[in-house]
């Protein structure tokens, strides 16, 4: 008998080959550990990477083992990594009937904060995919199934990157947003507004160039509650530019034409600024809004309906609403 067989054959060789075994595994380990900071990214100067490699026997085991690689070679450093492996593993290679692939994917990092975000972030990314959680404060080590696709791998950079990025004061405005107030006062410089008088003369003089209409966008409850203007077209905020696109499938049979006067108004003239400035958007450049709005229109002694007569007004307005829809759904379906 060769000697060397006899030696590997016996307790001494089954040992000696998991030495050989363990010591491959740890060469191995090393060079991924390596490999993963040598290529990693920068972010708000936070190092972070993601790895992904073939399937081994006990993938958590020897993840766990490059982790800890990683953080003997960064002891002073931040930073943010993770690293799954793809494809069947050996035990799991052979099986029949459809059985579910879970493969390894582990998050570490120098910082609790940082890998407590990331793990917050991934578990949106693999949403019915993760079969079980180990979660340590600096270490996820998670059983996600099939992972290893382009889609996994762009997940897991965009959640080590927004993971790491210096938080931001929360009351200082992002580059280029607007108050409130900045994008009212410019929906106004588009606007040629109406007293409520002059809205009301507008809708009584025959001799205007141009067909008028008054739309009250307030929600039902603020309808109900306030009263509103006898006549006026009833449509909420919500449907507005669908109803008045004259390109829309949905609109109402008078939005066939583009030189309309709209007037709308709201309770007290702000969101009907925002709702005319919209309808601009889509090539209304003649509507308009009440200065004031609805209490306004009141206040200037302007005749008002109460809730009861407008209810008449509003059941009158949805049947018809109603119609218009089922039109344009018969037309998508021809």
């Amino acid at each position: 008998m060769d000697v060397m067989a006899y030696v590997f054959g016996s307790k001494t060789g089954k040992k000696l080959r998991r030495a050989r075994g363990g010591n491959v595994r740890e060469e191995v380990a090393q060079s991924l550990a390596l490999r993963m900071i040598t290529k990693a990214r920068t972010v708000d100067g936070v190092r972070i990477g993601v790895h992904f490699t073939f399937s081994k026997k006990d993938d958590g085991r020897f993840l766990r083992l490059v982790t800890s690689h990683i953080r003997a070679r960064l002891p002073s450093s931040r930073y943010l990594f993770a690293i799954a492996t793809t494809g069947a593993s050996p035990t799991s290679r052979g099986t029949r009937g459809g059985a579910r692939i879970s493969n390894a994917l582990v998050i570490c990092g120098s910082d609790e904060d940082d890998v407590q975000r990331a793990v917050l972030l991934a578990s949106s990314k693999f949403l019915g995919r993760v079969d079980a959680v180990q979660n340590t404060g600096t270490l996820l080590a998670a059983s996600v199934r099939h992972i290893g696709s382009s889609y996994d791998d762009a997940a897991l950079w965009d959640v080590l990157s927004k993971s790491v990025r210096t938080p931001i004061d929360p009351l200082l405005p992002p580059p280029g947003s607007r108050s409130i107030d900045q994008l009212l006062s410019d929906a106004r410089s588009k606007l040629e507004r109406m007293t409520p008088r002059q809205a009301y003369d507008a809708l009584h003089d025959p001799t205007y160039p141009m067909p008028v209409f008054l739309v009250d966008i307030r929600p039902a409850s603020q309808r109900a509650r306030e009263g509103g203007i006898h006549g006026s077209l009833i449509i909420e905020r919500n449907v507005l530019e669908w109803r008045f696109d004259p390109r829309c499938e949905a609109r109402l049979a008078i939005a066939d034409r583009y030189d309309l006067k709209i007037i709308i108004y709201c309770q007290e003239g702000y969101t009907s600024s925002l709702a005319a400035a919209s309808l601009h958007e889509l090539g209304l450049l003649n509507a308009t809004d009440i200065v004031g709005g609805f209490a306004a229109w009141g206040a200037a002694g302007l005749p008002v309906s109460t809730w009861i007569a407008y209810f008449s007004i509003l059941r009158f307005m949805s049947l018809y609403y109603a119609q218009v829809l089922r039109k344009s759904i018969m037309i998508k379906n021809t």
